[in-house]
C-alpha cells in the first residue's frame, strides 16, 4: 500500500467535493443523512458482522471489558447511532446564517455570513460509532471529511463508509465528501497532518497520548482537548443537600469520561460538616478518596494526595480533596491545576458566583450545576463533534455552528475608496 500517493488522494477528493457540498440545500443535506439511517437500519446485521470482526480480534488481543462494550454495535448502538442521524437533520442549518449587518457612513452595507470550513480531518479512536456522529456533523455543516479511526474497529469504520457513500451517491455528491482511510498504519496519520494545502482543520479525539501527537506533528491548525481535569468549589454558605447531590453525580454517574470532576475543593469553615457526610456517600459508591493534609485531619480515612493527584485526570473512580480557605484559593489551584475543560463553584452567594464565574478560565463554567453538563446535547446545542480547550476558533462542545466560519459580503452602490 502507496500510503503517501492514497492520502494524497483521499484530501484531493476532499478538496473537491468541498466546494459543491458547500453550496447544498439544507434539504438535500437533510435527505442524505436520513438516507442513511435508512440503510443503517437495512444494513444493520451486515455492519454488525464487521463489527464482530473487530471484536472478535479485540478480546484475542486482551483488551479490556470496558474497550470491548465501547467497541461493540449492539442493537442498542446501532439504534443511538440511527436517532444521532436523525437528529442532526432535525437541527438548524448554519450554512448561509447572516451573523450580522451594519450600514457604513460611505452607504456600504456589511455583513458576516457563515460558511463551512472546507475539509476537515477528523482522527479518532475505538468507537465505531463516532464515524457516523463525525460524517454526519461535518455533512450537515457542508464540510468534507476525511476520518482516520483507530486500529481496532478499521472493519466496522470500512463497513459505515461504504454505507455514507452509497447514500451520498444516490444524490450524486461527491463520494470525497465522506471518507475512512484504509489505512491502520500511524505513517497514515501523519501523511494527513502534512496536507495542509488541502486539509482546513484537524480535529483528535481520543486520549491525550493521541492529541499530544497529532498537535506535535500537524502542520494544519488542530482543535486539542488534551484531557478533562474538572473541579468543584462547595463555597462556605453552600446548601449542602444540593453540593452533595451535584458532587456525587459529577464524580459517579459516568467517571469515565472527561466532563467528570477529579478534584473537589471545599472551604474550610464547611468542611468539618461537609466532607465527613460526602465522603461517607462516595465510599458507598466505591470512589478512591485522596486528600490533603486537612482533608485527611478531618477524615482519617482518607489517603494522602501526592502532588501528581492535582491536575490528574483519573477517569475512574478516584477523587483528589483539597480543604481551601476561600474563594481566592480555589481560583489559584484551579488555575495551577485544571486543563480549561469544566469548573463548578456550589454557593448561594451571588458576588461569589459571578466572580467565579469571570475569572475561572475553562470552556464551560458552571453554578450550583454538575460538570457533567459539558456536552452539546445537554447544553441545546445538539450533536457534538468534541469539547475545544483551545480557543482557537471554538472553546467548548463544537456543534455545527463550531464547525464554520464566517466572511464578509459587502453591498455597494459604485463606493470607490478615497
Amino acid at each position: 500500500m502507496d500510503i503517501p500517493k492514497i492520502i494524497k488522494e483521499f484530501a484531493h477528493e476532499a478538496k473537491q467535493a468541498a466546494r459543491p457540498l458547500g453550496n447544498l440545500t439544507r434539504g438535500v443535506k437533510d435527505q442524505v443523512l436520513l438516507r442513511m439511517a435508512a440503510l443503517l437500519k437495512e444494513r444493520r446485521a451486515d455492519i454488525q458482522a464487521e463489527n464482530a470482526r473487530d471484536v472478535e480480534k479485540a478480546k484475542t488481543e486482551d483488551y479490556p471489558a470496558a474497550f470491548i462494550d465501547r467497541l461493540t454495535l449492539s442493537d442498542k448502538v446501532m439504534a443511538s447511532m440511527v436517532k444521532a442521524l436523525e437528529e442532526v437533520a432535525a437541527l438548524p442549518d448554519p450554512v448561509g446564517e447572516v451573523v450580522k449587518m451594519w450600514r457604513r457612513p460611505n452607504g456600504l452595507l456589511v455583513g458576516r455570513v457563515r460558511i463551512p470550513l472546507g475539509v476537515i480531518g477528523f482522527i479518532y479512536e475505538s468507537r465505531p460509532n463516532v464515524t457516523v456522529d463525525a460524517a454526519s456533523l461535518c455533512l450537515k455543516s457542508g464540510n468534507a471529511v476525511i476520518l482516520k479511526g483507530g486500529k481496532e474497529a478499521l472493519h466496522s469504520n470500512l463497513a459505515l463508509a461504504k454505507l455514507m457513500q452509497d447514500a451520498l451517491g444516490e444524490f450524486k455528491i461527491p463520494a470525497g465528501a465522506v471518507q475512512v482511510i484504509p489505512s491502520v498504519a500511524r505513517e497514515a496519520t501523519l501523511e494527513l497532518l502534512k496536507q495542509d494545502d488541502l486539509v482546513d482543520l484537524i480535529i483528535p479525539r481520543g486520549g491525550e497520548g493521541l492529541i499530544r501527537f497529532v498537535a506535535e506533528n500537524s502542520r494544519i491548525p488542530v482543535l486539542k482537548h488534551y484531557k478533562g481535569v474538572c473541579h468543584i468549589f462547595v463555597d462556605e454558605g453552600a446548601d449542602l443537600d444540593l453540593a452533595e447531590s451535584v458532587c456525587f453525580n459529577a464524580k459517579v454517574q459516568r467517571p469515565g469520561v472527561c466532563n467528570a470532576m477529579e478534584t473537589m475543593l471545599v472551604h474550610e469553615k464547611i468542611a468539618p460538616v461537609f466532607l465527613p457526610r460526602m465522603n461517607k456517600h462516595f465510599r458507598e459508591a466505591g470512589v478512591e478518596l485522596r486528600g490533603c493534609p486537612a482533608t485527611q485531619k478531618i477524615d482519617p480515612q482518607v489517603k494522602a494526595a501526592r502532588e501528581e493527584d492535582w491536575g490528574y485526570e483519573f477517569l475512574d473512580l478516584i477523587l483528589a480533596e483539597r480543604v481551601v480557605p476561600d474563594l481566592d484559593a480555589a481560583l489559584t489551584h484551579i488555575a495551577r491545576y485544571g486543563s480549561s475543560h469544566t469548573e463548578a463553584i456550589i454557593t448561594r452567594d451571588y458576588d461569589r458566583a459571578q466572580r467565579f464565574l469571570r475569572e475561572v478560565d475553562s470552556s464551560v463554567v458552571l453554578v450550583n450545576a454538575s460538570t457533567r453538563f459539558n456536552d452539546g446535547g445537554e447544553l441545546g446545542l445538539g450533536a457534538e463533534i468534541g469539547i475545544s480547550t483551545s480557543k482557537l476558533h471554538a472553546f467548548g462542545p463544537m456543534s455545527l455552528e463550531e464547525l464554520t466560519t464566517t466572511k464578509f459580503i459587502v453591498y455597494g452602490n459604485g463606493q470607490v475608496r478615497t
